[in-house]
């Protein structure tokens, strides 16, 4: 039942997945309808509330009342969504707040100048808040991920019976990676073309594959389980297809599947195979 991990990428190029990956990330993200309409019509409905008052109040601070709705979208966390709200309140404040009115022509200098520093406030604040939001979610899923692994850890540790660990690990796996299906099988289970290697890397057929932006492949994938050098079983796991799957939690997959070896390996003396 030995088996040889695949490598990676054998000419160490990228792959078309790896090129075009910052491009699907900005686009992959859902922004529910609601977020992008307030930032279209939020800071349109400012500025035509302010356009009664607006010979009497200083561009800058009617350009101030829009950098608040900026701030208001760009909570929400979504960075493209706070861009849109950025030039939409630049293009709003200059047509229906600056001088000539109702025209996107600036006549004045200060006007200009104005209207450029709403756009680099908008931007910056989306971006800000977005890696803020970023940060959030993955000191959670971390926080996550280690409970996960904790709790195999300590039923290996406490030398609980292997069937006890195998399940722990498939419920952590399943929970880890949003599977549809997993099962361990202590048996070769034959050829397959996708597998996660020591270094919590996917490899189809040999090449490398972008589960953060492609998730894992649709049919099964391999992740052998090893214990003491040997290769002691399998979980066959069951994707749901397109949900996105880092790098990390490949990682704490692979040290989940080697705590279980360890159990195996603790359990049976003699293994018959070498990984």
């Amino acid at each position: 039942m030995a088996h040889s991990d695949e490598t990676l990428n054998k000419d160490g190029g990228q792959t078309a997945a790896d090129r075009g990956s910052a491009v699907r990330r900005v686009f992959a993200t859902h922004i529910p309808a609601w977020i992008l309409l307030v930032a279209v019509a939020g800071p349109v409905a400012t500025a035509l509330v302010l356009t009664p008052w607006r010979g009497h109040l200083d561009t800058g601070d009617n350009a101030l009342f829009l950098v608040v709705v900026i701030v208001a979208v760009a909570s929400t966390g979504r960075r493209l969504a706070a861009v849109v709200a950025a030039l939409t309140s630049a293009l709003a404040f200059d047509f229906f707040l600056t001088r000539p009115y109702n025209s996107f022509r600036i006549t004045r200098q200060a006007d200009l100048i104005t209207e450029l520093l709403l756009l680099v406030v908008g931007l910056a604040v989306g971006e800000l808040a977005a890696r803020g939001r970023t940060h959030r979610v993955a000191a959670s899923e971390r926080s996550d991920e280690l409970a996960l692994l904790h709790s195999v850890t300590e039923l290996a540790a406490s030398g609980q019976q292997p069937r006890l660990v195998i399940d722990a690990a498939l419920a952590g796996l399943q929970r880890l990676l949003s599977l549809r299906d997993c099962h361990f099988t202590p048996r070769d289970p034959g050829t397959m073309a996708a597998r996660i290697t020591p270094q919590g890397v996917l490899t189809v057929g040999g090449e490398s594959w972008s589960t953060q932006d492609l998730g894992l492949p649709t049919r099964r994938v391999d992740l052998p389980v090893r214990g003491s050098g040997w290769l002691l079983g399998h979980f066959l796991l069951t994707p749901t297809p397109g949900k996105s799957v880092s790098h990390q939690q490949l990682l704490v997959a692979v040290a989940i599947a080697d705590q279980v070896g360890a159990a195996l390996a603790a359990e049976h003396s003699t293994p018959a195979t070498r990984a």
